[in-house]
């Protein structure tokens, strides 16, 4: 890339504004903590508890001035700070020869240390800088053009590694510029939850419910970890007691790579803060965690004990809802009035508490899935709220016990859970007698069978490498006419009771939310296409992920990271008729591949070529290692990332065919990475069965499964496009969903 530059008299006569914000002698800097959204307001009060001047929030971040030594204490004890960087400068960039010209004003040589090695990364766009990785190869030759011109050395880069990060922002034709002071992203602690929450995530929780605050002012702060498994929090919280700095024993800093780095200053502050953790290291207080199990009647005595010995105590939960009917029965105890509450569920409005005012609610996203955080205050706090019905329903009040036959009660909510109980009780004896006599060990066990209790649950057993037993509950959301209070309670005794019935560890609980949507019923705040693409960066198919067996075969499962966990237990059947309709046949399509569940079934039936199309490569390498678990690996089987009706309309036009194609696509899409279409399968489903069709064999055949309940197949646009359709959508509903057998329709696709 080739530029122009100004002469140096002119360089010097044009950066003088951008300079103030890098001098060493100047009093003040510019510097800003970067942070998940929903943080802010908690990371401006923490960074103002630690003398940090000038706070002011902002979106995403929390912007501050001060010394050095400000932006080195804000690196060395913020818990919610992702990253902190110090501005360097601000200049228009209207394109990228403005852009360029903007950051070589820069003194690059009063930034960067001599020899360290640079990386540069922007965000933001405008009509004339569209990308983003180009606008950061602008930057980053502006740097080093400016450091050879002034200094004579060219500094190295290193994307993974760099001594210095620097990153661009880019916003209504303006950059701003700044040096990452953190290095590593300051949430990696070296620790994560069993639930994989992050540090800043479950601080945040501790944050809420005044865990802080309660260390600084109480004799003996006490904390009840009611999260579903021990973790994280724990050691948070614990961390926060005894005044242990997070980046304390951190090893490598990005401010290491800063020309104004001053070490003397560095080091007083984190002489500082291993003084801080010596003085408190006998801190009194207590961190109970009772939820990584079913609590005990003597533990919940002994919290309350400790509770009244203590002077405040916080009690806390993580994600799983199913923790909510522990917390729901330590706050109706009088010895936790005055303890704060903070609760993280992802996906479900905020619970009322006993004799709880109405929380405070942020919106926060861990794991880019979008969840409550509420925080309540003490029970005597604002006391005549209380008297507002609208602030606790007398439906979330523990009001009886249900004796399942383990010699355990079980307390409710709602007294009618006991008719859900032994309804649940009943259906499941049938269908695990049932299922051993089939061989099938994951099934649906119960379906809305009381109207009252909408849910469906499903029971997975794993295959012998991965021993275990999980459920899965997903909630139908309720009419409009039902309190939404009742409904809340009567799902929490169901997430109560279902594992004590079904003897599944209640951390091994995993519940959903379902409502409808466009394209039919689909579960909270997910559409079809974030369905189909799943969470960015994560690894579907980890070696540590829990293996079922179905048909014979044996596949991938993951509970925690996805709207659906990798397998349609009501396509057992449907996957058996793949396996069928093979026999006798070489190649195969697996359209919507999905998990390639069926893709395994096709090559066990003596596929000789399989392909599997999906849009999304984290399916798709799920899908990949579904097939080696099972043995079909090879050149023969291959795995295609398209958007699949683009894709189709490609092999027409080739010369590719298939002896049997399975095609299962989601009910609509609007994927991001289908471009301005979006996907409808009623709408299209005629253009999508007359491309496959147009795919198979002269005496090839097609297997066409939808989901959509109110789907209504064109069949006079279908007979017109010469594609003969046959239901069979009855014989593909397997046993286990006979209460419903609109789950999918199921068609047999061929050429007339």
């Amino acid at each position: 890339m080739t530029r122009t530059r100004n002469s140096g008299a002119s360089r010097i006569s044009s950066y003088n504004d951008a300079h103030r914000h890098v001098s060493h002698e100047s009093a003040a800097m510019e510097f800003y903590a970067t942070c998940p959204t929903g943080f802010e307001a908690q990371l401006a009060r923490e960074l103002r508890s630690l003398d940090i001047p000038r706070v002011r929030p902002l979106k995403g971040r929390v912007a501050f001035e001060g010394a050095q030594r400000d932006a080195y204490r804000a690196c060395l004890w913020s818990r919610l700070a992702s990253r902190v960087l110090v501005v360097l400068g601000r200049f228009s960039c209207r394109d990228a020869d403005e852009l360029y010209e903007g950051a070589y004003r820069l003194p690059w040589e009063d930034v960067v240390r001599l020899r360290a090695t640079i990386a540069v990364g922007a965000s933001g766009t405008t009509p004339q800088l569209k990308n983003t990785h180009y606008s950061a190869l602008c930057v980053k030759d502006a740097i080093v053009d400016r450091m050879i011109d002034e200094t004579g050395r060219r500094p190295a880069v290193d994307t993974k590694h760099p001594d210095a990060r620097i990153a661009v922002s880019i916003q209504r034709d303006r950059a701003s510029v700044s040096l990452d002071l953190s290095g590593e992203a300051l949430f990696k602690r070296g620790h994560r939850g069993a639930l994989d929450v992050r540090p800043d995530y479950a601080a945040l929780v501790l944050a809420s419910a005044s865990w802080p605050d309660t260390c600084r002012t109480a004799t003996r702060p006490v904390l009840v970890d009611a999260s579903p498994q021990a973790g994280v929090l724990a050691r948070e919280a614990d961390d926060e007691l005894h005044r242990r700095a997070p980046g304390l024993e951190r090893r490598h800093w990005g401010f290491e790579g800063w020309a104004q780095h001053d070490a003397t200053a560095w080091i007083a502050e984190r002489e500082a803060a291993r003084e801080e953790a010596q003085r408190h290291r006998d801190a009194a207080g207590s961190i109970l965690a009772l939820g990584a199990h079913s609590a005990s009647d003597a533990e919940l005595n002994q919290a309350e004990a400790t509770a009244i010995a203590g002077n405040l105590l916080t009690l806390s939960a993580s994600r799983l809802p199913l923790t909510l009917n522990l917390v729901t029965q330590l706050c109706a105890s009088p010895a936790f009035k005055d303890a704060p509450v903070a609760l993280l569920s992802a996906g479900a409005a905020p619970c009322a508490l006993p004799g709880r005012p109405r929380p405070t609610t942020t919106i926060v996203r861990p794991g880019n899935e979008e969840a409550v955080l509420a925080a309540y205050p003490p029970a005597d706090a604002h006391a005549s709220q209380a008297e507002d019905a609208g602030n606790a329903s007398p439906a979330l009040r523990a009001s009886a016990t249900v004796d399942v036959g383990n010699g355990k009660p079980v307390p409710v909510l709602v007294p009618a859970s006991e008719q859900f109980a032994r309804r649940l009780q009943k259906v499941a004896r049938l269908r695990r007698r049932w299922a051993k006599r089939e061989g099938i060990s994951c099934y649906r066990v119960y379906d809305a069978d009381l109207p009252d209790y909408a849910a469906a649950i499903d029971l997975f057993i794993g295959a012998p490498e991965t021993p275990g037993r999980w459920l899965q509950i997903a909630e139908y959301a309720a009419p409009k006419t039902i309190d939404p209070a009742l409904a809340q309670a009567r799902m929490l005794d169901i997430l109560s009771l279902a594992p004590r019935v079904l003897d599944v560890d209640p951390a091994c609980v995993h519940a959903k939310t379902r409502m409808r949507s466009r394209g039919g019923s689909q579960y909270a705040k997910k559409t079809a296409a974030s369905v189909r693409e799943g969470g960015a960066g994560q690894t579907a198919a980890s070696d540590n992920l829990p293996h079922i067996n179905e048909g014979g075969l044996t596949f991938i499962v993951n509970f925690d990271d996805y709207l659906d966990c990798g397998i349609f237990l009501d396509h057992r059947v449907t996957r058996s008729l793949v396996r069928e309709h093979m026999r006798g046949r070489k190649r195969f399509l697996n359209l919507f591949a999905y998990t390639g569940t069926a893709t395994c079934y096709a090559a066990d039936g003596g596929a000789e070529h399989t392909t599997t199309v999906d849009l999304s490569n984290t399916y798709l390498d799920w899908a990949r290692r579904n097939m080696q678990l099972n043995g079909f690996t090879g050149r023969n089987h291959t795995f295609e990332r398209a958007d699949v009706l683009s894709w189709i309309r490609e092999q027409g036009r080739g010369q590719r065919r298939w002896d049997l194609i399975f095609c299962d696509p989601p009910t609509f899409s609007n994927s991001t990475k289908m471009g301005q279409r979006t996907f409808d399968v009623q709408r299209d489903h005629v253009e999508l069965l007359s491309g496959v069709a147009r795919l198979l064999t002269a005496d090839g055949e097609a297997i066409f499964s939808c989901n959509l309940r109110s789907f209504k197949p064109d069949v006079d646009a279908l007979e017109h496009a010469g594609i003969i359709l046959d239901d069979i959508t009855a014989a593909t509903i397997p046993e286990d969903y006979a209460r419903n057998k609109r789950i999918h329709c199921c068609y047999i696709v061929r050429n007339a």
